[in-house]
This record gives structure tokens, C-alpha cells and sequence, in this order.
């Protein structure tokens, strides 16, 4: 028994993706889940299944092997793929939109040819470089440095936090290119897994999102050729920046679709167990509980649905996309929590559901720009017109 979907008619083909996601992810996602959290094993096999559905270019034209649908696409896809499981969505949102859409949003003709199918397709995955060890959320203050030498940039330096970092074939990296310039002096670069002098660390045991690899990042004197600047030399904060509001919004489809998951488990149970001869879910501190937990998964869901439908318009601001990540995120810790709390001491067992969904989403609060983060751009965009 699962609780029924918060579903809005979105169109015939967006409903049409929805029903296949959800359908195949019911299948053969979801039933792997709490195995892919035990073994804390990256789920290779599952890129190429992605690939044969058009799930890991859903914004990419059909010229370089896309589906050539929009970001709202993009965030249902992401919301099935999370209701079966947060780690396997968590690499997928990496995959399809942290490096599959910068080098679709920001590559000239040739590296689209070049590095798109594969990665679309599922032979290859992708990741993007962002995080050092003293630069998360300033992370214009990043050390990674790419030193010109002919027609090559060399770099030497680290990333840290990297999702899909132990697997990923193709990176999407950003470099000091001109430590004069500040934060105008940052470059996007799209790096082989395979180049001379590139190496990773071992997966990082997290505590949540399991399955999802996360690594560092090392590079010592990584020679990579001219043609694989993305975007302008020295451009790489536009890049980097105009990319963030397009990650926040479809990644925040990982927290609503991971609420969902919450209430397929919740709903059953709470008609199921039983107390002083009744299902609890009779009980008004419960069934009160059930309510806000709806609720709250409503909002957070029509919010970011919303914001996707005005960035495939261009009409989203970035409050907006900041918006759509802290209120879902916030939201998702506390239905995650509440969940716990109803299942009780069998939502403390070590592997349980409830306790693995809790686990997965701590993390939605810090990655791609913490809580903390998102309201300061709020309150910039709202502040705006008073400070000028």
C-alpha cells in the first residue's frame, strides 16, 4: 500500500514521464533501496536503464541525444527517482543536471558532441567539482589553481564533497586562473577521468545517502587541453552562478519526492499498528501528526513545481529558486523527524525504513547551499530595491 501521489496535471507529456518514472523506479528501484544503503554500493547498472529512458538528458535538444524537455520535466523525474531511493536521486541529480546541464548550458558545439551522448546514454557518468576543504559556501575563495603552458591549463590543487566523485568519467571542474582577479578569475573546466596526474581518495563513509559516492578530488599538475574551457576563460563564476538557480530547483524535487516516500511507509502503518485495541492512526495526537505532514508535502511540492514551470518560462528569480530549496528541505526534516517519532522505537532500528529516510535527509539542508545560505539570497533579492 502506498499513499497516494500529490500528482497535478502538468501536461500530457509531463504526466506521461511521471507514470513511467514512478512505474519503473516501483520496480526496480525501490525494492534495492535499503540494499543500495547496506552495501553502500553505487548502482552502476541503473545509469544505463536511466540512459535507455531519456532520463539523463532530459534538458538536452534531441540533436545531442536529449529528450529536449524543460526543467519541470526534469524535477518530476527527479522527484519518482528519490521516492524510490535518496541516494540513487542524489547521483542522478549530479549526473543529469550539475554536469550534464552546465556542459549542455554553457559548451560550444564540439564539447556537446564530444562528451554529451555518453554521458547521456549512461556509458559514462558525470559530476561536478565545486567544494574545497576551505571553501563550501564561500566558494569563490577556492585554491585549485589551472597555470597556462602552451595550448594546456595544468592544474594542481583538491576538490572535496564530490558526488559521484569515485565514479564519474567526465568532471565539470572549476579553477583559479588568475589570482589577481578574485572571483573574476575563475575558469570551468570539463576534465577526463583518465588524465595524467589525476587521481581520487577512497568514498567517504557518510552518514546518510549511502550508495551516493563522495570523494576528494586530487590534482597534480593535470594537463588539460584549451578546448575544454566550458564557457569563457575567467568566466567560470558566471558560469558556476548561473548554474546554481537551475541545481537548486531540480534538486529540490529529491526533498518532496522523499516526503512521498515517507508517507507510502506512514500511512499503512498507522492503520496497522495497534494500541488499546485500535490502529493509531485513530488517535488524535497521530492523526493530527498525518495532516501537517500532508500539508507541509502539498506546499513544498506546488512550490517547486511552480518554480520549475517560471524557469522554463525565464521568468524565475533566484529568491524564488532559494525559495524552492529551503522550504523543501526544511520541510523534508520535519516529516523525516516526525516519522521517526510515529514509528517509535522501531524508527531507531538500525536499517529500518524510517531511519534510513531520516539518515538521507539531513543532508538536503547543507548540499547546494545550505539553509542558511538561502535565506541570505531571499533576503538580498527582497532587500534589493531598498539599498539602491
Amino acid at each position: 500500500m502506498s499513499y497516494p501521489s500529490l500528482n497535478f496535471a502538468l501536461g500530457e507529456t509531463i504526466d506521461m514521464l511521471r507514470d513511467q518514472v514512478q512505474s519503473f523506479v516501483a520496480k526496480e528501484l525501490a525494492p534495492r533501496a535499503a540494499q543500495i544503503d547496506i552495501d553502500n554500493l553505487f548502482p552502476a547498472d541503473m545509469w544505463h536503464k536511466f540512459g535507455d529512458m531519456g532520463l539523463l538528458g532530459i534538458t538536452v535538444p534531441e540533436e545531442y541525444g536529449g529528450a529536449g524537455l524543460g526543467y519541470l520535466a526534469h524535477v518530476v523525474a527527479m522527484e519518482e527517482i528519490s521516492r524510490g531511493s535518496a541516494s540513487v536521486a542524489l547521483s542522478y541529480g549530479a549526473h543529469s543536471n550539475l554536469c550534464v546541464n552546465q556542459i549542455n548550458r554553457n559548451g560550444t558545439h564540439e564539447q556537446k558532441l564530444k562528451y554529451l551522448p555518453k554521458l547521456i546514454s549512461g556509458e559514462h557518468i558525470g559530476a561536478l567539482a565545486m567544494s574545497e576543504p576551505n571553501a563550501g559556501s564561500d566558494v569563490v575563495s577556492m585554491k585549485l589553481r589551472a597555470d597556462k603552458r602552451g595550448s594546456v591549463y595544468v592544474l594542481n590543487g583538491s576538490k572535496t564533497w564530490i558526488t559521484n566523485g569515485p565514479d564519474a568519467n567526465t568532471y565539470v571542474i572549476y579553477a583559479k586562473t588568475d589570482l589577481e582577479k578574485g572571483a573574476h578569475g575563475i575558469t570551468a573546466f570539463i576534465v577526463e577521468r583518465d588524465s595524467k596526474g589525476f587521481s581520487r581518495s577512497n568514498k567517504f563513509d557518510k552518514l546518510g545517502m549511502r550508495g551516493s559516492n563522495t570523494c576528494e578530488l586530487f590534482f597534480d599538475d593535470v594537463e588539460v587541453p584549451e578546448e575544454n574551457i566550458l564557457g569563457a576563460l575567467n568566466g567560470g563564476v558566471k558560469v558556476l552562478m548561473s548554474g546554481l538557480d537551475y541545481e537548486r530547483v531540480v534538486l529540490s524535487g529529491g526533498p518532496t519526492g522523499i516526503m512521498q516516500a515517507c508517507m507510502d511507509l506512514i500511512v499503512p502503518y498507522i492503520h496497522d499498528r495497534k494500541q488499546f485495541g485500535q490502529p493509531i492512526g485513530t488517535y488524535q495526537g497521530i492523526s493530527f501528526k498525518l495532516a501537517d505532514m500532508a500539508t507541509q508535502i502539498r506546499a513544498a511540492e506546488l512550490l517547486t513545481l511552480n518554480t520549475a514551470w517560471k524557469m522554463d518560462q525565464g521568468t524565475m528569480t533566484d529568491g524564488e529558486a532559494g525559495m524552492a530549496k529551503l522550504f523543501a528541505s526544511e520541510v523534508l526534516g520535519k516529516v523525516a523527524d516526525e516519522a521517526v517519532q510515529i514509528y517509535g522505537g522501531m524508527g531507531l532500528m538500525d536499517e529500518g525504513p524510517v531511519e534510513r529516510i531520516w539518515r538521507n535527509a539531513r543532508i538536503e539542508r547543507i548540499w547546494e547551499g545550505t539553509s542558511e545560505i538561502q535565506r541570505h539570497i531571499i533576503a538580498r533579492e527582497l532587500l534589493r530595491p531598498l539599498l539602491r
